[in-house]
């Protein structure tokens, strides 16, 4: 049974440009009928469930892509295929897990300063990479700077 991309919207919650916008990145497909209108399959909204699931922990909707472009467009993983999304997933989620502990930690540097002024600064420049060519946080020099 197909459904309008109306009715689509409706039972899934999320507007019909972003339907459109999905359909438009590849996430989703839909057919046409005899007059042009947009037609999808019942199981589009399982897939679409899994895309918003997706978004929800924090994935863009490129990652999302790259991890479904393997499956057929027209319905929704199969128990085992949506195992390996999330073994996937999960992977993904605890690398930025660690990183924002690392970005947590360094944060304690700030403190104290407040102004990310440090000449290393473990936010604004990591592993003083800027301190190169200048030291501090700024990167450019304004024209009052040379008028001392």
């Amino acid at each position: 049974m197909s459904m309008t991309v109306g009715q689509v919207a409706k039972r899934s919650g999320i507007n019909v440009s972003t339907l459109h916008f999905y359909e438009e990145k590849g996430l989703i497909v839909s057919s046409r009928d005899h007059a042009n209108r947009r037609l999808y399959d019942r199981q589009i909204l399982r897939r679409i469930a899994v895309i918003k699931a997706a978004q929800n922990i924090g994935l863009s909707l490129q990652e999302i892509s790259e991890a479904l472009s393997d499956l057929p467009k027209h319905r929704a993983p199969k128990q085992e295929e949506w195992e390996r999304l999330a073994r996937d997933w999960n992977k993904t989620l605890e690398e930025r897990i660690q990183a924002l502990k690392s970005l947590q930690s360094k944060l304690s540097s700030c403190i104290n300063c407040g102004c990310l002024s440090l000449g290393t600064c473990e936010l604004y420049n990591p592993e003083d990479t800027k301190g190169i060519y200048e030291p501090g946080a700024r990167l450019v020099s304004t024209d009052s700077d040379n008028q001392s």
